[in-house]
């Protein structure tokens, strides 16, 4: 189960060798091949898209589009039990990121000097969805929802086949109830390097969103040094619950499971400063895990992972912002005060009836989320992941004579004469 570090005595850190590295794969052994891939989707587009599928995905297809006749067909195998809980996920999810919309607001910084700011959807995106072990249909709503509020005019989403050349109804159903018809059955860096390149039949995106295994992660990375833009740095997902005697053991076991079964590169992190409370989920641990159809991965992961336990709650904090995690659960007494206290974490869940499952699907925030630490700097996914801001500015005679002093100025103190006679020649 968890490897136990106990640091109520210690002047050692948890960081460093042998403490809380995150899982890594070296990339080095990814690099020929994710770039020989990538080359020739850029040179031969939809026929080394086509290559790739059946090297890959076991399946040869002669056309990867999918057509109206399979939505509807995708559309009619799905429950009404699983549409209705599809449905609210994503009316919880609009609703919530409805609210980032906000109307353009005109400063005059100086009478005459208007000044504003307008967001502008990003005109193509794409979206990348894992399919696999786990069709990670809840990602579409995560990722459609905002395109669509932010007003991007062209939305593509890649998924791979299964053996059969389809893809997983629930992804389809998903995908038309947010409004995205441009879908393709392309798995993996194929499907990176077709929205980034674009194809005869995908189009070239300005930015790809979404997560994928290590050779999809590292395809993102080699595209976006080429200039085009991703959502963020990735890596395995991850789950840190800050918990003391008030948390239900049971409950802190489960979430560290549910992150856990992701994949064997997962890790979750359990910190608390009652000891009894860690044998407990160590022994809540042992009782669940052997119940998941996906224990194997979440034994795996576990080996990852390390309960610690510190002395007071503000080494507890300390250790949980510097950890930075991608999903933070607080099963603490006086839990909202605390997380008030966190400064960095992807999304945090507040108290014992607030398990991380419940944003990853359908509370409304978004689980598209940084990991390896990246949420000390970055954000979540949201709104305006999709959007550009531009600033305006407009002046009025009277407006460019009340500044012109001060610009002029500065032209010229910074030695830019060009810049100074743009305001001087309008002057005279």
């Amino acid at each position: 189960m968890l490897t136990i570090l106990d640091l109520r005595n210690s002047n050692t850190t948890p960081f460093g060798a042998g403490g809380l590295q995150r899982p890594a794969f070296d990339t080095s052994s990814l690099t020929e091949k994710v770039k020989n891939v990538l080359a020739d989707i850029r040179q031969n587009g939809d026929k080394a898209v086509v290559k790739y599928t059946t090297q890959f995905d076991g399946v040869a297809l002669d056309n990867f589009v999918v057509s109206e006749a399979e939505i509807n067909e995708a559309v009619s195998l799905i429950s009404d039990d699983l549409k209705q809980a599809i449905e609210q996920a994503a009316a919880n999810i609009k609703a919530f990121h409805s609210k980032q919309l906000s109307p353009i607001e005109i400063i005059e910084t100086m009478s005459g000097i208007q000044c504003w700011r307008k967001s502008v959807g990003i005109e193509k995106v794409g979206l990348y969805i894992p399919g696999g072990s786990a069709p990670l249909f809840s990602t579409i709503l995560m990722l459609g929802i905002p395109a669509q509020l932010a007003g991007c005019k062209e939305i593509v989403l890649c998924s791979p086949p299964n053996k059969e050349g389809k893809l997983h109804p629930a992804i389809l159903f998903a995908a038309q109830l947010v409004g995205i018809t441009k879908v393709f059955k392309i798995g993996g860096v194929q499907a990176i390097g077709a929205m980034a390149y674009g194809t005869a039949t995908v189009p070239k995106v300005y930015k790809i969103f979404g997560p994928g295994n290590q050779y999809v992660t590292y395809a993102k990375q080699l595209i976006q040094q080429e200039g085009v833009a991703i959502d963020m740095p990735a890596g395995p997902s991850e789950v840190c619950v800050l918990a003391d005697d008030t948390a239900v053991p049971a409950y802190v076991a489960a979430d560290l499971l549910s992150q856990a079964e992701h994949g064997a590169d997962s890790q979750v992190i359990l910190v608390s400063t009652s000891e009894s409370l860690v044998e407990k989920v160590q022994a809540a641990l042992t009782e669940q895990v052997v119940l998941l159809n996906r224990k194997e991965t979440a034994i795996k992961a576990l080996d990852n992972s390390k309960a610690i336990i510190v002395t007071t709650l503000d080494e507890a904090i300390d250790l949980v912002n510097e950890y930075a995690a991608e999903h933070l659960i607080i099963s603490y007494s006086n839990a909202d005060a605390i997380a008030e206290r966190i400064v960095n974490a992807g999304s945090i869940f507040i108290g014992n009836y607030s398990p991380e499952s419940v944003g990853d699907y359908a509370s409304g925030t978004n689980h598209t989320l940084p990991t390896n630490g990246f949420a000390k700097a970055y954000s979540g996914v949201s709104v305006d992941s999709f959007v550009k801001k531009i600033t305006m500015q407009k002046l009025s005679q009277q407006g460019l004579q009340s500044i012109a002093k001060t610009v002029v100025k500065m032209a010229e103190a910074e030695g830019l004469d060009a810049h100074a006679n743009a305001v001087k020649i309008r002057l005279n």
